[in-house]
């Protein structure tokens, strides 16, 4: 069996319409999400289970107890980055005992955590650095001040005069939804009562309706409405080709990995494509998201700017506690401790011989005695 996680029903629902039309009816497959209805929520658990249902596509609601697999052999978790190391570890999880399946993540922007395991080692990459056909590159723009502001939304007027639609992007509210959303709804009404009356303004954030949303990501895509103004909701598994201007404000409260999510969601059809972003050009972040549209590259710099995290723990960032070393500078010093590492395992793998005996207390003291594969 195998299994496609991903961060937003959207997106799952995206997934679940393109692999159906991919297999052909060749494979049952079925959506779990946390919307789905306790009567279709039945079956699926119940087929999962038997083994009678081949490909499940979902949310995070694939790691809820209830759901179990009777052969779970592959893994695929699509924007990694939206996930936490317990929680794509929790779906591996479900694969028979004494066995892991196969695991593909898959991401835009690599994390630090992720990359330093790279170096390591432990997960191969495949880099697609092309973009996919019929894609263009985004022109990025930092601004600061009243009279880039004006310009900004003179140039969202011009892209909706010539047909063209765009994106405005509220701050990142604290960790609030519901402040989010507060702030998004001021924004669009503002917008229609000021720089964009006249034109037709839709909202989305992540507090309203399901069937709320769905409309006002239709009335978009389709081109009826010319704006969506929205939280970081947005940032994934939204697909509009006519969509040419992608405006963010306060962007110093966004990571890397979603400003490049973010921007990705302009640049996908024929028209020259912008991304403005409102803060510091000064700040080295919003520097680096400007000049360079490689994930991979992008991902390098928030490595050096955040550190690596743990790479043996779950927090995503935060300087390593190396003594000797410092990433991504010390690279190639990284390889050949993995080198030597393979060679003593090969020689004791559970490091019982008399010289290794400090070696695995120290492990032991650190990591916990249950020297268990630690999840990517």
């Amino acid at each position: 069996q195998a299994a496609l996680m991903a961060p937003t029903e959207t997106l799952a629902e995206q997934h679940l319409t393109t692999l159906d039309r991919l297999l052909g009816g060749l494979v049952p497959l079925a959506l779990l999400t946390g919307s789905t209805a306790a009567a279709a929520r039945r079956p699926v658990l119940e087929r999962l289970a038997s083994g009678e249902l081949g490909l499940v596509v979902g949310t995070h609601a694939l790691l809820e107890p209830a759901v179990a697999f009777r052969d779970l052999a592959v893994a695929v978790i699509d924007e990694q980055h939206r996930f936490g190391v317990r929680q794509r570890a929790a779906l591996d999880a479900k694969a028979p005992e004494g066995l892991a399946p196969h695991a593909l993540h898959m991401t835009a922007t690599p994390i630090p955590r992720t990359l330093a395991l790279t170096a390591y080692g432990d997960l191969d990459a495949t880099v697609l650095r092309e973009l996919p056909a019929g894609r263009r590159a985004v022109e990025t723009h930092v601004v600061d001040g009243a009279r880039a502001r004006a310009r900004a939304y003179e140039r969202i007027r011009e892209e909706i005069a010539g047909g063209r639609q765009c994106f405005v992007v509220c701050p990142l509210v604290e960790e609030s939804e519901a402040l989010q959303a507060r702030a998004a709804t001021s924004e669009a009404e503002r917008l229609r009562a000021g720089e964009l009356a006249g034109h037709k303004v839709r909202l989305i954030h992540g507090q309203m309706p399901a069937h709320e949303k769905a409309a006002a990501m239709s009335s978009f895509a389709s081109g009826e409405a010319d704006v969506l103004v929205a939280t970081s909701v947005v940032e994934v598994g939204i697909d509009v080709p006519n969509a040419a201007v992608m405006l963010i404000e306060a962007a110093e409260r966004y990571g890397l990995s979603q400003l490049h999510q973010l921007r990705g969601r302009v640049g996908r059809g024929e028209h020259p494509s912008l991304c403005i972003l409102f803060g510091d050009p000064g700040l080295p972040r919003l520097r680096a998201i400007a000049e360079h549209s490689d994930g991979f590259r992008l991902a390098e710099i928030d490595l050096e700017l955040r550190g690596a995290g743990e790479v043996l723990g779950t927090r995503q960032h935060g300087l390593p506690q190396f003594k000797v070393a410092r990433l991504p500078d010390d690279a190639p010093l990284l390889e050949r401790a993995r080198e030597v590492a393979e060679q003593l395992l090969e020689g004791d793998p559970e490091l019982e011989r008399a010289e290794h005996v400090l070696l695995r207390a120290a492990a032991g003291a650190r990591f916990g005695s249950q020297l268990e594969p630690i999840p990517a």
